[in-house]
């Protein structure tokens, strides 16, 4: 377990041999239902635990390979927890209700702020991977946490590209995208007093939507009760019309992007959440091969505007009320 520099494109890579030994879809039992190992029999809404198969510790060992001139590595020291969204097993984030996606919400606040309060922490990544499209190992709904001891490139470059066009043009960047999405109205999907959902302009992926909140603001724990409120309330909404949209368990990845935690100011950023849903259509799936993979250009096969325009149609209810069966 250690991190490897990647000197051709300046990041660093997480090695972690250890993670390959996770539970694979167990059918006879599962890690995250009450009673289990390490999880309460009842008392409990949404819990957050350690990963128990963690690419980054607190105290991880020395790497395995001695570092030279151009293999350089060090200890992946940072930490991986485990956000376990209700005690039901064949629920989903989308059939929670407005109230416990809140609760959800406020989980993240908390570990944001507490994971984020130690020194060798430099960003608190929040994301989801659902669905076994998208090659998760666990059924229960759950999502994960990586604290890391860096700053990820993927947020450098939104970093780096907000920064200059504030310094440029005194207004973030972040802000001006939402007004003209707004304007334009060709690829909003819906919002409401605090939140706005959009398919963007520069879409990567065909229901690749963004959730941004209408105020300023850098991470969670500068959002108020009610826009936690207003947060749960557009959350359910965009993950029902998922559903709804090919009247299926919609998969996807979920990512928060927030402020880095490294206690320098970022006046220039903005809180956002981002869906990579791998479906292109009901039957289709799409796939992020040569071009995208081998040079970084995204193909983007539908004008964005008409893959709003389905999810934007498409219903924000519950169609049928859902059935715990754990």
């Amino acid at each position: 377990m250690e991190l490897r520099w990647d000197h051709i494109l300046s990041e660093w890579i997480i090695v972690s041999g250890e993670r390959n030994k996770r539970p694979f879809l167990p059918k006879d039992f599962c890690p995250f239902c009450p009673g289990a190992e390490e999880i309460p029999q009842n008392g409990w809404k949404v819990l957050s635990l350690p990963n128990r198969f963690s690419a980054l510790m607190a105290d991880p060992p020395l790497p395995d390979v001695t570092s030279r001139r151009l293999l350089y590595s060090k200890p992946s020291k940072g930490l991986c927890e485990v956000i376990i969204y209700t005690p039901h097993h064949n629920a989903s984030l989308a059939k929670l209700s407005v109230e416990h996606i809140r609760s959800v919400i406020e989980l993240w606040t908390l570990r944001f702020r507490e994971l984020g309060d130690k020194d060798y922490i430099k960003y608190v990544f929040i994301f989801e991977n659902k669905g076994r499209m998208i090659g998760v190992t666990l059924d229960h709904p759950h999502g994960l946490i990586y604290a890391f001891p860096f700053i990820p490139p993927l947020i450098k470059k939104e970093l780096s590209s907000s920064k200059r066009y504030w310094k440029r043009n005194k207004a973030c960047l972040f802000c001006k995208i939402l007004e003209t999405e707004r304007k334009d109205k060709l690829r909003l999907i819906c919002e409401n007093e605090s939140f706005i959902c959009f398919l963007p302009f520069f879409a990567r992926w065909p229901y690749g939507v963004h959730i941004y909140p209408k105020r300023h603001v850098q991470a969670l724990p500068d959002l108020t009760e009610k826009e936690h409120e207003r947060f749960a309330l557009i959350l359910k909404e965009v993950l029902t019309k998922f559903d709804n949209l090919f009247n299926m368990n919609f998969p996807y990845i979920m990512v928060l992007h927030q402020k880095p935690t490294d206690e320098k100011p970022y006046p220039y950023y903005h809180l956002h959440l981002e869906f990579y849903p791998p479906h292109r259509d009901k039957n289709n799936i799409k796939y992020f091969a040569g071009v995208e993979m081998g040079a970084g250009t995204v193909t983007f096969d539908y004008r964005p505007e008409s893959k709003a325009k389905e999810l934007r149609e498409s219903q924000g209810n519950d169609p049928l009320p859902h059935r715990d069966l754990c």
